[in-house]
């Protein structure tokens, strides 16, 4: 039976005049619409100029959603439906082909179910649709249907297709402009707000020292916004008097000084301090009160502006602003001097909080191993490390299921302490008295699997000497743990469920049944449902697992318990190596705590251990170079091996490249890759690999 639709491969075409005039005045009527929608509207109506057809029709893709712009022979827009979603996987396939497709009668199209309704309630009985497709976006179809059948022959086809690039070319020019004015607006109200403040905070986060702060802001304010004098005035420590810290007024010629206290009430900083508000005005206004007292006056200030230092809802005091002219604060000037503050409040707050740090950091260490076992009481979890809430989570499933007998599953990454949370359940269950017994299902050979886990019998098998108890049989009455559970072959599967069901099992060699009362914890860093739907893992026993999973968190997703594991590491393998190391530098517990680790917290233990070894003092050195060139080559992969489809994309692309996308040939793409032509194509197709469209 012939097929009533195609898909028709694009080809070189040659114009006539009349044609060539007819698409320079369609591109020259496209030119007139500049907004996007606009653009999406008219379209229609001037394809209908151009194109003869009975229904007319653009569709567009954007994030998933599509919209339907159609009008008739006439060029009238036609009423638009609300929903376009079963559309959707109709038109996907014909969006990622990049290929036009002809149906040559819609009374005999077999799929297509929606796209072929719509049309053909319009009485149209043949259809091309376009896809409209950039080197970058895929933005949607054009549909053309006419009365006829085969109406659309091969010739028209090639000019339609070209129309169709034109427009997908027009469409993603009219969003690029869109986007760029977009972020042009608002790059330009932005640049002229923040480019001062960002130069303030450049010079605020490298000083902690609070003296220090105002040295260095004090200078790019003056030259900034003009200002003959900054001073930093801050309370004592019970809010009762007010200090003239710091002051920058290197063309004064009075007698201010820093250091010199006022009593808060009754001033006009205390009025500022205790209101928030801030205030701005002449000298004269004082009344030769105040700030004469400070000797301002003295060095020729005729307009002050006072701005309170506030953060996080706190005052922590006033910044003080001098110019030698009267009234020379506009209202611009004390927005953006604001805005300034509000660093200033940062960069003393942090140095407030660098002091107190500072003063504190001998007590933190002479406190720090016994706030660690508190934590460890308080979770009541002794050999697992951390307080953060994702492990608090875990923490709590575990002291929910541990007093049952509940199989339990334990999925995670490789290196996140799954052993330790099995350990964790079986300490705070009843069984805690009798055995944990524990086996590796990945390090076990195949074919001995089976006997570890149920034991055999003496002349079982070719090297069985004696008779050996399996696991289940040590474990009755305690606790299995089954690690990389996923590699138990699957005929062994069943042997496993039968265990879980019946607590029954046979020794290899032997007819006589055996129970068992042990309970099964199992673990895995793979993903079992998916192991399930691709048919290598039984979907029964994974039902049997799966009663309580519980999921171990990876540790980049819990980089707050990151100290505390350091500092656990770091002291454990001192007193093993007879060493003295009691201070880890900010800077260290910082790249530690950037980095992602991918071997998680095995990983994180391995390079502690290493830095003690190398640390020659009471000092941790972690090697910055070594974090570098680790953190560099965990984003490199992205948290994990590639896939094989990833790899074969990438080196396909990389052999394209090599040959400037010439397939065929001794020294072709396909010959390098040791495949044929159009294997090579139809790889390419299944990895969406195109060739980049010249500019």
């Amino acid at each position: 039976m012939r097929s009533h639709s195609q898909r028709i491969p694009s080809a070189d075409i040659g114009l006539r005049s009349e044609q060539i005039k007819e698409l320079v005045c369609f591109a020259r009527s496209l030119g007139s619409h500049s907004d996007p929608e606009q653009l999406l509207r008219a379209l229609p109506f001037e394809l209908s100029n151009l194109v003869v057809s009975h229904t007319a029709a653009l569709i567009f893709s954007k994030e998933s959603i599509l919209s339907r712009y159609v009008v008739d022979g006439e060029g009238l827009a036609i009423g638009q439906e609300s929903s376009m979603e079963p559309w959707q996987d109709e038109l996907s396939q014909i969006i990622s082909t990049q290929l036009p497709l002809v149906v040559s009668s819609l009374d005999e199209e077999p799929k297509l179910d929606e796209v072929v309704r719509f049309f053909r309630k319009r009485g149209d009985q043949s259809l091309c649709v376009l896809p409209l497709n950039t080197a970058l976006r895929r933005l949607g179809v054009l549909c053309f249907a006419r009365e006829s059948r085969d109406a659309f022959p091969k010739s028209e086809i090639d000019l339609l297709s070209l129309i169709a690039d034109y427009v997908a070319l027009a469409i993603d020019d009219r969003l690029n402009f869109a986007h760029s004015e977009v972020v042009r607006d608002q790059l330009e109200s932005e640049r002229n707000k923040l480019q001062l403040i960002l130069d303030l905070n450049n010079s605020v986060v490298s000083n902690l020292e609070l003296r220090e702060v105002l040295r260095s802001v004090s200078p790019g304010i003056r030259k900034t916004m003009r200002l003959d004098g900054v001073a930093l005035i801050l309370p004592d420590a019970a809010n009762r008097q007010l200090q003239l810290y710091a002051l920058d007024f290197p063309d004064g010629k009075g007698v201010l000084h820093q250091d010199m206290s006022k009593p808060l009430d009754g001033s006009l900083a205390g009025q500022v301090f205790r209101t928030g508000k801030p205030w701005v005005g002449d000298i004269e206004e004082l009344n030769g009160s105040d700030f004469a007292d400070w000797a301002i006056s003295g060095d020729g200030v005729e307009t002050i502006c006072m701005l309170p230092l506030i953060r996080c809802n706190s005052n922590l005091g006033v910044l003080c602003l001098m110019r030698l002219e009267k009234n020379a604060f506009t209202s611009p000037d004390i927005e953006f001097l604001s805005q300034i503050a509000g660093q200033v409040a940062i960069a003393i707050d942090n140095a407030f909080a660098y002091r107190r740090i500072t003063e504190l950091s001998d007590q933190l260490k002479q406190e720090n191993l016994y706030l660690e076992d508190e934590i460890r009481n308080e979770l009541n979890f002794e050999e697992i490390i951390g307080n953060s809430t994702a492990l608090r989570q875990v923490l709590r499933q575990v002291e929910a299921v541990a007093p049952t007998n509940s199989t339990v599953l334990i999925q995670g990454e490789t290196g996140s302490g799954k052993e330790l949370i099995a350990r964790a359940v079986h300490n705070l269950s009843r069984r805690r008295k009798s055995p944990f017994v524990k086996l590796n299902c990945a390090a076990i050979p195949t074919g001995l699997l089976e006997s570890e886990l149920f034991g055999h019998e003496k002349g079982a098998f070719t090297g069985a000497i004696a008779q050996r108890i399996g696991r289940f049989e040590l474990a009755s009455q305690g606790t299995i743990f089954l690690d990389e559970i996923s590699e138990i072959p699957l005929e062994l599967q069943p042997k496993l469920l039968r265990v879980l069901q019946e607590r029954e099992f046979e020794r290899l060699g032997s007819s006589r049944t055996l129970r068992t009362d042990a309970r099964l914890i199992a673990a895995t860093n793979r993903d079992l449902g998916a192991m399930v739907e691709e048919q290598k893992f039984r979907s029964d026993l994974f039902y049997r697992l799966n009663v309580f999973p519980i999921c171990v968190p990876p540790l980049r997703e819990r980089k707050e318990d990151i100290p505390f594991l350091v500092r656990h590491f770091a002291q454990h393998f001192a007193r093993n190596m007879t060493k003295n190391i009691d201070t880890i530098s900010a800077e260290t517990m910082n790249a530690l705590a950037r980095y992602p680790w991918p071997g998680n917290i095995r990983e994180l233990q391995n390079v502690i251990e290493r830095a003690v070894i190398l640390s020659k003092g009471p000092v941790l050195k972690v090697s910055s170079d070594e974090l570098r060139s680790k953190a560099s080559d965990a984003n490199g992969h992205t948290n994990g091996a590639a896939t094989l489809e990833e790899i074969e994309r990438r080196h396909i692309l990389s052999v394209l490249e090599q040959t400037n996308w010439v397939f065929a040939g001794p020294n072709g793409a396909a010959a390098k890759l040791g495949m044929k032509r159009p294997t090579l194509q139809f790889r390419m197709q299944k990895l969406g690999i195109s060739r980049p469209q010249k500019s």
